[in-house]
């Protein structure tokens, strides 16, 4: 999957803009971000993937541009119980599994309101969500940006464990390289070096 993206930033010429521009000899036609490359997967047997990279290096440009469909971010909640924002088509022996599966295993929190959830039972929640919806391909940005690297290490594992029992896609998008330990990709994009590459053959 080959992209080749330009963002084109022109921000209004207030009095900060323009002392900006002056100070860094900047003018605002040269406000421009440029991503390019092939995230080379199509016809290719994979469950998990990476897009790793230092902020600002175009992650999620380039996640939203190449899987407009699949791409997570902020999911919606507004039940009082987050076991009631599931998919209603799905029973409760369902929903619960997939709680089960990504590592939200505490029956107390599923009756809780989203909003009151740590940042690792919301990470875990939207994965299941997401599952629990039947997306075939999931791509998650923010991955483990806002939780503990014990969190993290937990999850990532938890996670690609029930991606690959379930043999579904999953595309982590984050700026931890940590996570390559536990989340075991398949393949990563590395957007610091723009260079994309298939990991070792996972054995798990």
């Amino acid at each position: 999957m080959k992209f080749n993206i330009t963002k084109e930033i022109k921000p209004k010429e207030t009095f900060r803009v323009s002392s900006v521009l002056n100070a860094f000899d900047l003018s605002i036609d040269k406000v421009k971000e440029h991503f390019e490359g092939n995230i080379d997967i199509e016809g290719k047997e994979w469950n998990v993937g990476l897009i790793v990279g230092s902020s600002g290096t175009g992650k999620s440009t380039i996640a939203k541009e190449v899987f407009p469909e699949s791409y997570i971010f902020n999911q919606y909640y507004s039940a009082d119980s987050v076991i009631d924002d599931m998919p209603k088509d799905k029973s409760v022996k369902e929903i619960t599994k997939a709680f089960t599966s990504v590592g939200f295993a505490s029956p107390p929190s599923w009756l809780k309101p989203y909003s009151v959830l740590s940042n690792g039972e919301k990470m875990r929640c939207d994965l299941a969500k997401a599952i629990l919806e039947e997306k075939e391909l999931i791509v998650f940005d923010e991955f483990t940006s806002v939780v503990n690297r014990e969190v993290a290490k937990t999850g990532s594992f938890a996670i690609q464990k029930a991606i690959r029992k379930l043999n579904k896609k999953f595309i982590a998008v984050g700026c931890h390289s940590d996570i390559i330990d536990w989340l075991e990709p398949d393949w990563i994009y590395n957007t610091d070096e723009q260079r994309f590459f298939f990991a070792q053959t996972n054995t798990n």
